[in-house]
């Protein structure tokens, strides 16, 4: 795990020295994704540069030194992630007459690359990465990202200026590019609570997006080409359906993800799990201990607020497993401390309050292990998402009803605040009651006058339901979630629910924060439910093994309860976050006024702040709780604060 960043200029017009002046400063701005080592290759007669910041996790030994160059001297390589089946390939290779001279996977992607091509070698890795791979007989550099995103990769030309990097910071440090923000991406950023790709927060800035490979040669426009479809693997999936009894589907879930789990456990430094409790991680943790000849470390965090608090139920999971078991309890002053540096780690606006929760565990495990397995994904894959299962009933009800008894409905459940429900349904049993039901009773009142399920999807979605009505002159872009065209090729909405978060919530939210909260604390995090080959397994399972008796997860609940007792992971599912709520009333008051101050955000002429300020008045009041839309505009005030220095006023 590391993080590298480059540029490509041409005409080149830099003498060495400044060439690799800039390039120190972009590689220095990554020094804390990869504090072992450091490394710069430049050509300035070309116009190329490559740097690197390495996290030493396979072949500690200076044979993984980077950029590395191949054998045959014509491809350079920096490369940030790991390859899990790179001892099959390295075989392979070396059969055809390839040397190397460690055994790092760096090696075997650059040498696959020289002797197959860069799109045949892709094909064939097992795991997360992005690399830049410099051509010096074409002159070409490539840009590759993973097929789920896992690792980032960012980019921008400007003019004969092409800039990469695994951080937007890296493109920040160079002098060719000045920084403006795109209107338009704050307004997605307010909708969702992060940007979603290919669109950054800096216009002419793009993420590259999962499963694509960029090449350019310094004439017209990068070329960007698809190794793998999302998409087309969801809609080839729905004409080639498993026909699997229950335990068969189990036994070839369970081999596949022992098979994903056990190659992620591959590592030269100490190793562990997050552990929240929950389905995803206990299963990565159980059947990571069962490979295991000695107790794993698992890892967990808790707080004093019983509806965020999932500690005691990782702790009973750990125990049943025999794992060597850490918990840390955060007091709301450790918490407290580290919101305002969360715009330093996430380098443009993001605003999953979940950041400060596994940023905190991240820093724990660090102190303890170097590289730590993540239950992440399982939700997208299997439908564990509340509204992937209620989500398709309530549009079968709602197209029933009469629009005026909906509207009718909706203002019913406004007429309290969402404290009052919470109060008012409190008397039903805690494991029947989903956390936060006033919160969520009221988001189904948005989504009652929505006479389509994807506007019901896109409402419950939405943190600000018009943010183009927030940001001055900012227009939504127009991205995958409101393209019309996915419901012809995946018409059953849960599915299309699942593959809409697949391709957007899951590698711009979910995956991008925790690979800026693990990077920011040097600790590498895998993702083993998201291996491809689980993904394409999948999909191809009939819905009755995803959702059964109105529960989401079932065939996964069924590896699971293989290994932990069904009573002690079966509950309400818990989101793992952090109470700011509570939080922006009391500790975090007067440094979300100073943010929200009406004259801050009239003089940076960005947002329109009657509407916020609106909701904030109301959020102090304790009529309803904004904490939601509130952090979306704080995370961006303490971006601009961090980073744009110049609006600020």
């Amino acid at each position: 795990m590391c993080g590298l960043t480059g540029f490509l200029e041409v005409p080149a017009s830099r003498p060495e020295g400044e060439t690799r002046t800039i390039l120190e400063r972009m590689t220095a701005s990554l020094h804390h994704r990869g504090p072992d080592d450091g490394g710069l290759w430049t050509d300035a007669a070309r116009g190329i540069a490559l740097g690197h910041r390495r996290l030493s996790i396979v072949d500690l030994s200076p044979a993984g030194h980077q950029p590395m160059v191949s054998m045959s001297g014509d491809l350079v390589i920096a490369y940030n992630g790991e390859v899990y089946n790179h001892d099959e390939m390295r075989a392979e290779l070396a059969a055809l007459g390839h040397r190397f001279r460690g055994h790092s996977d760096t090696e075997v992607i650059l040498e696959g690359c020289a002797e197959w091509g860069v799109e045949a070698t892709v094909r064939r890795l097992i795991g997360m990465f992005a690399f830049a791979l410099w051509d010096r007989r074409s002159g070409t550099i490539t840009l590759v990202r993973d097929r789920m995103g896992i690792k980032p990769m960012y980019w921008g030309r400007f003019g004969g200026l092409l800039m990469f990097g695994s951080e937007l910071k890296a493109l920040r440090a160079h002098p060719g590019w000045p920084p403006d923000i795109d209107r338009g991406a704050v307004a997605a950023f307010l909708r969702l609570c992060y940007i979603p790709a290919p669109r950054t927060i800096y216009a002419g800035v793009n993420k590259l997006e999962p499963g694509c490979i960029l090449t350019w040669n310094g004439e017209g426009e990068p070329a960007i080409a698809r190794f793998w479809d999302s998409r087309e693997v969801a809609t080839r999936a729905r004409r080639d359906r498993l026909s699997l009894s229950d335990a068969e589907a189990a036994d070839r879930l369970e081999a596949l993800l022992k098979d994903a789990i056990g190659r992620r456990m591959v590592a030269d430094v100490p190793l562990g799990a997050f552990l929240s409790g929950g389905i995803d991680s206990s299963v990565v943790a159980a059947l990571m201990q069962a490979q295991s000849p000695r107790k794993i470390k698992t890892f967990s965090i808790g707080f004093g607020e019983a509806e965020y608090n999932e500690a005691e139920h990782a702790k009973a999971v750990a125990a049943h497993l025999g794992t060597d078991h850490t918990e840390l309890y955060v007091s709301p002053a450790h918490a407290l401390e580290v919101i305002p540096g969360m715009a330093r780690w996430y380098d443009e606006p993001f605003a999953d309050s979940s950041q400060v929760p596994t940023f905190l565990l991240s820093e724990m495990t660090r102190s303890h292990v170097t590289v730590a397995l993540s239950g992440d994904g399982g939700d997208e894959l299997f439908a564990g998402y509340n509204r992937y299962f209620r989500g398709a009933e309530l549009w079968r009800h709602m197209n029933r009803v009469p629009a005026p008894l909906r509207a009718a409905g909706a203002a019913a459940i406004r007429a309290l605040p969402p404290s009052a429900w919470t109060a008012l349904l409190s008397v039903i049993p805690s494991r029947l009651r989903p956390p936060q039901i006033g919160d969520k009773l009221h988001k189904l009142a948005d989504a009652l006058g929505h006479m389509n399920p994807d506007a019901i999807y896109l409402r419950l979605l939405s943190h600000w339901h018009d943010p183009a009505d927030i940001v001055i002159g900012g227009e939504e872009p127009r991205n995958v979630l409101r393209d019309k065209s996915v419901a012809e090729d995946i018409p059953d909405f849960v599915e299309r629910m699942q593959f809409l978060d697949l391709v957007t919530y899951l590698p711009d939210d979910i995956l991008t924060k925790v690979d800026r909260a693990s990077m920011a604390v040097a600790l590498e995090a895998r993702v083993p439910l998201i291996d491809h080959r689980v993904v394409e397994f999948a999909w191809r399972l009939p819905m009755d093994m995803k959702i059964r008796g109105g529960q989401g997860k079932w065939l996964l609940r069924q590896v699971l309860y293989r290994h932990v007792p069904k009573a002690m992971v079966e509950r309400p599912k818990m989101g793992f976050g952090v109470p700011i709520d509570s939080w922006l009333r009391g500790p975090l008051r007067e440094w979300a006024e100073n943010l929200l101050g009406e004259d801050r955000l009239r003089r940076q002429g960005l947002l329109n702040p009657a509407p916020i300020r609106a909701k904030w008045r109301e959020h102090l009041e304790g009529g309803r709780n904004w904490q939601y839309p509130l952090w979306d505009v704080l995370m961006l005030q303490a971006w601009m604060e961090e980073w744009m220095e110049e609006w600020m006023g």
